[in-house]
């Protein structure tokens, strides 16, 4: 056991060195649940076909990583940026113009060891720009710049044909054959992505708990006093947005590559908005709360049209049906769905368990 000082710290200098048969901290504090669920998601191929591993797991990894960089932003930070779906859209025109496509005229046709690390590290560039400018701000008028920012990147991709190809984009955007492997077959893609989600999520627990994370959340509750402190504010505000574009621009690499393609609106103010609500749906507390959210949506946004279409209803108003679900979620918990699924939790252990009768109020 570790001691505690004067200062009611833990002293980890003090602790004994821990016996080589123990398990280590980092992996006893894992939740079974996690582990259940790590192991479901490594079989689902035997158990999923090609449209659900591809089209639903895929995409939900894919929208589930540019939501956790907002909610990186907007949970430790404190900063609700609407300008990640256009971070995610730039690291894919990147590689598009980059490497090889359709547009033999535009593209460079560059390696893929070459084209990938460039294509992040502008959008890395880009979200420093965008976090240079926003955290000069509070409130909505920082939501308003990073809006006004992806409005100005969606009709800049539109107008110019030059750099972007314009209204049409790219197509035939694939992924690189490493290891003779077709990374954009159903199974491989699905590994790809739950390995990107799954290393991206890790690096969001592991920076949240650094002095690093610590500190930008101290920024966000009282910025003032951290400053005092001898903390540079800004530059723990901007490096947060740098951080998170490397997660939405790994993202938006893996987007271009699952549609073979790219155009203005992929990075559209639809997209834009549909990753603020999966986020807020998820729950912006918790980095697995964008996961859940993406999951939600991806579902609703695939089979909601069959839904309307058996009512009797025009299919192209699915968008109805996600906005319902959102204000429903709002509504009931401002937490999203792990601020219900902690509500139900907590009601239950009030309540007690009815078969034993523990657990009920003292």
């Amino acid at each position: 056991m570790a001691t505690v000082d004067q200062t009611g710290i833990p002293n980890r200098l003090t602790r004994p060195r821990q016996a080589a048969s123990d398990v280590p901290e980092w992996i006893s504090g894992i939740p079974v649940s996690w582990w259940v669920v790590g192991v479901a998601l490594l079989f689902m191929p035997v158990v999923a076909g090609n449209f659900v591993l591809f089209q639903i797991f895929g995409w939900a990894f894919i929208l589930g990583m540019i939501a956790l960089s907002l909610m990186f932003l907007g949970g430790y930070g404190g900063m609700v940026s609407l300008a990640q779906m256009s971070i995610a859209g730039l690291a894919g025109y990147m590689v598009a113009i980059l490497g090889p496509s359709g547009v033999q005229t535009i593209s460079l046709f560059w390696p893929w060891w070459l084209y990938i690390p460039v294509a992040i590290l502008i959008a890395a560039l880009f979200a420093t720009l965008i976090g240079a400018l926003a955290v000069r701000t509070e409130g909505i008028y920082t939501i308003m710049i990073t809006l006004a920012i992806a409005a100005a990147f969606f009709y800049f991709t539109r107008q110019n044909y030059t750099i972007f190809n314009g209204y049409t984009g790219f197509a035939n955007v694939v992924p690189p054959e490493l290891f003779g492997i077709n990374w954009r077959r159903p199974i491989p893609f699905y590994y790809l992505t739950l390995a990107c989600a799954a290393i991206s999520f890790a690096v969001v627990v592991y920076v949240s708990r650094s002095p690093f994370g610590l500190a930008l959340q101290g920024v966000r509750d009282n910025p003032r006093r951290m400053a005092a402190l001898g903390f540079n504010v800004f530059a723990h505000r901007v490096f947060a947005y740098t951080f998170a574009s490397i997660i939405a621009a790994v993202a938006g690499i893996l987007m271009v590559w699952q549609n073979a393609q790219i155009a203005p609106g992929t990075a559209g103010l639809p997209a834009v908005i549909d990753i603020l609500v999966i986020a807020i749906v998820g729950g912006l507390k918790r980095p697995i709360g964008p996961f859940i959210g993406a999951f939600i949506y991806v579902i609703l946004r695939t089979y909601a049209p069959d839904i309307l279409l058996a009512l009797n209803l025009p299919g192209d108003r699915f968008k109805l049906l996600i906005g319902l679900g959102f204000l429903a979620v709002v509504y009931w918990s401002p937490d999203g769905v792990l601020g219900l699924w902690e509500k139900w939790r907590s009601h239950r252990q009030t309540r007690g368990d009815p078969l034993t009768g523990q657990g009920g109020k003292s």
